[in-house]
């Protein structure tokens, strides 16, 4: 078997046990929902038709299944964490149920939804209570996360680049965040219409963090980065 097929079956293996974590309600109710199976628990999300960020992605289930799998390895409990652009707060709950310090955030049309989703599976189960802020991306950063009090391990984000005009003001708010003893973990959703603007956020974003690729998955075009400020050793 040449090295290309052996990375196209572990690529079907590992895709496959994500999208398996999923399930559908058995029956229909007045709330659109749908249900994942993450940290030994059945998560319920309530999800939105009319905003993109009330929508559970495949890069969240990726960096979910990432974050069960290695979240030993990566001493996430009492390890304080920040994800962006949190959408229906899924990625934030599988964390907040390892363990770990969480604070959701996103733009405030959003936070309604995300704060039911994230308390409602979380209530009584965790060991930290999770916090859910609103965030702009490059808007107000210093008032809102002051560089003085910052202290983030990990941020945290699923399906952030696409088709938008906010590339730049993403990029300021991961400058903003990143310490020197910050780690990122960014799921990325590659589309096709959308390459030349992937190409540029990818080179900005290596001129100010080095990179690698934990999980490179082509059959959900998703891959998944670790990345910390530049001159910083990753992991």
């Amino acid at each position: 078997m040449t090295e290309k097929q052996e990375n196209n079956n572990a690529d079907d293996l590992i895709a496959s046990s994500i999208l398996e974590r999923r399930f559908v309600p058995a029956f229909l109710t007045n709330v659109a929902w749908e249900g994942f199976n993450f940290a030994g628990h059945a998560i319920k999300i309530v999800e939105g038709i009319d905003l993109y960020g009330a929508t559970v992605w495949p890069s969240a289930l990726v960096l979910c299944y990432f974050l069960e799998k290695h979240g030993r390895q990566m001493y996430l409990e009492d390890k304080y964490i920040i994800e962006i652009g949190s959408g229906t707060g899924l990625v934030s709950i599988v964390a907040c149920l390892l363990g770990a310090h969480i604070t959701a955030t996103d733009m405030q049309d959003l936070l309604g939804n995300l704060h039911h989703n994230i308390y409602q599976n979380t209530k009584l189960k965790c060991k930290h209570v999770p916090q859910v802020k609103e965030l702009t991306w490059g808007i107000d950063l210093e008032t809102k996360f002051p560089k003085s009090s910052l202290h983030f391990d990990y941020i945290l984000a699923a399906d952030v680049v696409y088709n938008h005009p906010y590339l730049e003001e993403l990029l300021a708010t991961f400058d903003h965040l990143c310490q020197g003893d910050t780690t990122i973990i960014w799921a990325m959703r590659f589309r096709q219409e959308n390459t030349m603007q992937e190409n540029t956020f990818l080179d900005k974003f290596q001129k100010l963090f080095d990179m690698n690729v934990v999980y490179n998955l082509p059959s959900l075009n998703i891959k998944l980065y670790e990345a910390v400020r530049r001159g910083n050793k990753v992991a």
